[in-house]
């Protein structure tokens, strides 16, 4: 008779999805392993995802002589190909049918396709116009534009660090602003868009796939309508431009979409707070690319700004990885004392 090695049950059981007749550890190990590989994968995914927006602006440089409102007409509408794409083949046809049969939902996804592509507009036109650089400072205070507006408008109670990161983060652009003789529009506008954005789908009743894909295919004509006065101007870069530049311009839906599919696959198996540290990927690549790559001027007054906005997010970070171990510790089960 051949001698029990428990790793031999234990193997079967994780590849057979467990078996009834198996002790509960033995069960418990499976769900711990399955777990922990799910959560892998979602960091893999999230980890790409934001790569992928932090290095999209060589995407736009490359069609550099493409106008930024061309540009943007493209993805909304290449952008909408996709995500319905997308949406028929993982069955998500009755939730954007259930969408659009509601009334306040369309006129939400309105709004948030509206603020999205005053976000996208922007951010190419900066990228256009060498400001990569001010696009990354927007990105980097998204977070503290989305935990103030759920204190405005959700009446979401602040906690002390967070409140400690918005001061510090305020502080950054209120010298960024000193220097500038000027507000930093394009850094306000693109934080304000997206968080703004993140709140509108928060509050709308709608299944992330399905909301993408209405919110996008509700802005198709108007996009549709300014590529074909192009076209009939003869000033359209379809069909008249070389065929790197068209393929870059059909192109722009892929890249629409498939950050979108990775960053959703990544938010169904990692907690928020780990998909919080991850967004800094995005801005910090941007950041790289405009000092290091494009070579924007970067002056010491710019590095104390932007040390004060990385303090607060500093702030930030500690203060969800405080929250996150408080939920981890409320939601342990009361063991037995052996």
């Amino acid at each position: 008779m051949r001698p029990w090695r428990g790793g031999h049950v234990r193997g079967a059981c994780c590849r057979a999805g467990g078996e009834r007749d198996l002790v509960p550890r033995v069960s418990q190990g499976c769900g711990i392993h399955a777990a922990v590989s799910e959560s892998r994968r979602g960091l893999a995914y999230g980890f790409a995802a934001y790569v992928l927006w932090g290095i999209v602006p060589v995407y736009w440089k490359l069609l550099g002589q493409v106008s930024p409102v061309e540009i943007l007409a493209h993805r909304v509408v290449w952008g909408a190909v996709s995500l319905v794409a997308i949406a028929w083949v993982a069955g998500a046809g009755p939730a954007v049918r259930a969408a659009l049969a509601d009334r306040r939902t369309v006129a939400m996804m309105g709004l948030s396709g509206t603020l999205l592509v005053i976000n996208w507009g922007t951010f190419i036109g900066a990228v256009e116009t060498g400001h990569l650089l001010d696009a990354s400072l927007g990105y980097f205070i998204i977070p503290l534009v989305s935990v103030g507006l759920g204190m405005l408008v959700l009446h979401e109670r602040m906690r002390q660090l967070q409140w400690v990161a918005i001061g510090l983060a305020t502080t950054g652009v209120v010298i960024l602003t000193w220097r500038a003789g000027r507000v930093p529009w394009i850094s306000v506008v693109l934080a304000a868009s997206f968080g703004g954005y993140g709140m509108v789908r928060k509050l709308a009743r709608v299944e992330s796939l399905a909301g993408s894909t209405l919110e996008t295919a509700l802005l198709v004509p108007l996009a549709v309508g300014y590529l074909v006065v192009l076209a009939a101007r003869g000033t359209g870069h379809l069909g008249h431009a070389s065929a790197g530049t068209q393929l870059l311009l059909l192109s722009t839906g892929v890249v629409t979409a498939g950050p979108l599919i990775l960053f959703t696959s990544a938010a169904r198996r990692l907690p928020l707070s780990t998909l919080g540290f991850l967004q800094y990927l995005g801005p910090t690549l941007q950041f790289v690319l405009a000092v290091l790559v494009y070579g924007e001027a970067f002056a010491r007054d710019q590095l104390i700004a932007f040390g004060f906005i990385w303090l607060g997010l500093a702030a930030f970070s500690v203060d969800l990885a405080v929250q996150a171990r408080h939920g981890r510790a409320a939601a342990q089960p009361n063991r037995p004392v052996m």
